[in-house]
């Protein structure tokens, strides 16, 4: 047994007893002695004042176009981050935002409705309990959580509470991967049998970059530079002095303090699974969209550091292979050291759905060709003898149009889309459940756990999901 917890029930059962406490309970916190109106002004706070933090904020910043919001507060123990995180606000919004060097000093202000949180990966389960704990509600990013236990004691922790809690996992209130959900709920490719998903660049990442936001020609000239000699001299501008080490580790095990691990903790394994967190966390939340699964049965993965040797733990090409209990294979894959034509493909019995890109790409086309009638290439399906590949005409190939969406494209809409912030925030206005509730965040933050630590012990996984624990037997 790798890892459990107690008192775990399934997913159904809990959606049928929340509903039944939500009727019951009411809204009679003190928070919420009144339901927030369409008029009323939603004040946001920021925890984390790193890179997506700059997402987060330029976000509100769009969505104060269609609704009263702004960001009020920014909270991070780095000081120049919270500083500069707190210039862009400003810059925004045209008001100064408070500013908190620790999160119960931010969370203790009664004038903050909602916290948005953008900080490490190992930070974001244990910060999320501490949000709802103060009656606040949360837009947390991925991964939920990247330990077992902790993803279980906060997923607990928002279900008995009455707070509105949105993962950032934003394809799920996109109209593409919603329309891809709905045929394939339609049956018109038959039973899923495969999804397969290979996304991937040619480059180190995640390397600390400066954050160029509003520079000038000239800066950026200069920041290209402190690039160049960073990348190369490993320095940084992080001083132990203008942080709290301590207070950052959040309860790992106390070691020296380093800049780098600090900055760039997606390349360690004690505080990040690297592209298992970053990536197959939406990878594994679009199938779960797709197919209204849970939870995994068996998780196994493998790959390793074949490029970019610069001391990092986590691999820079990687590979997992998800089986569910519904039937069917999930593979996903990404490497670091070649960029051609990233991909996903849904296999069905009857017809197949390719999506052309990376993660976020909004290009889907479907079509019978895979299916029951193409049985054999060799008897029965197309033979193709010229580039670029275009199916025959009897499979009825089309790409997946969605009225008044934008035109899909390889790339799709970028990481500052207001769609899934959009969602959140009417959420909270209504009491109601946003696109991805901490259920769908505890369903990712599983597989990319489990696929983690296959990766680390050369062992496949199963999960227990009565007892909620990762064993290495089959149940």
């Amino acid at each position: 047994m790798l890892e459990s917890a107690k008192e775990g029930i399934d997913r159904r059962t809990f959606v049928k007893q929340a509903t039944v406490t939500a009727l019951a309970a009411g809204l009679s916190a003190r928070s919420y002695a009144r339901v927030m109106g369409a008029n009323d002004r939603i004040r946001l706070g920021q925890l984390g004042c790193g890179d997506r933090s700059q997402g987060h904020v330029h976000m509100v910043q769009l969505a104060a176009k269609q609704m009263p919001v702004e960001t009020v507060a920014v909270c991070d123990i780095w000081s120049l981050a919270r500083e500069h995180r707190a210039a862009q606000v400003n810059r925004a919004f045209n008001n100064a935002p408070k500013s908190y060097k620790y999160s119960e000093e931010m969370l203790a202000d009664k004038d903050i409705d909602g916290v948005m949180i953008a900080t490490g990966d190992f930070q974001h389960a244990k910060l999320c309990a501490e949000v709802v704990r103060a009656n606040k509600d949360c837009y947390v990013e991925k991964p939920f959580a990247n330990v077992l236990s902790e993803a279980i004691e906060t997923r607990n922790l928002v279900r008995q509470s009455k707070q509105v809690v949105q993962m950032g996992t934003q394809h799920r209130s996109q109209p593409y991967p919603l329309a891809v959900r709905d045929i394939i709920r339609s049956g018109r490719i038959g039973k899923i049998v495969h999804i397969e998903q290979e996304w991937n660049v040619n480059e180190e990442r995640w390397r600390f970059r400066p954050d160029d936001t509003g520079s000038s020609k000239e800066m950026l000239m200069d920041i290209n530079m402190e690039w160049k000699q960073w990348l190369y001299g490993r320095t940084s501008e992080l001083r132990e002095e203008d942080t709290d080490w301590k207070r950052w580790l959040l309860g790992k095990p106390d070691r020296p303090f380093d800049p780098h691990v600090y900055l760039e903790f997606r390349l360690y394994k004690d505080f990040s699974s690297g592209i298992f967190d970053q990536w197959l966390s939406h990878g594994s939340d679009l199938v779960h969209l797709w197919t209204d699964e849970a939870y995994p049965e068996s998780v196994v993965a493998n790959g390793g550091v074949f490029v970019w040797k610069d001391g990092r733990d986590n691999p820079d090409t990687c590979v997992a292979a998800v089986t569910y209990p519904k039937g069917f294979l999930y593979t996903y894959k990404t490497m670091f050291c070649n960029s051609y034509r990233s991909f996903s493909r849904i296999h069905g019995r009857d017809g197949t759905i390719e999506n052309y890109g990376g993660e976020g790409a909004s290009l889907f086309t479907v079509t019978r060709e895979g299916g029951r009638a193409e049985y054999d290439p060799t008897d029965s399906g197309p033979v193709y003898t010229k580039l670029p590949i275009i199916g025959p005409a009897g499979d009825g190939e089309e790409t997946v149009q969605v009225p008044g969406a934008p035109t899909p494209n390889s790339l799709g809409p970028d990481d500052d889309d207001t769609g899934h912030l959009m969602n959140w925030l009417k959420a909270m206005q209504t009491r109601t459940q946003p696109n991805a509730t901490v259920e769908d965040g505890f369903s990712h933050a599983l597989v990319c756990i489990m696929a983690a630590q296959s990766y680390w012990s050369g062992r496949k996984l199963y999960w227990d999901a009565r007892n909620e624990q990762i064993v290495d037997h089959p149940v």
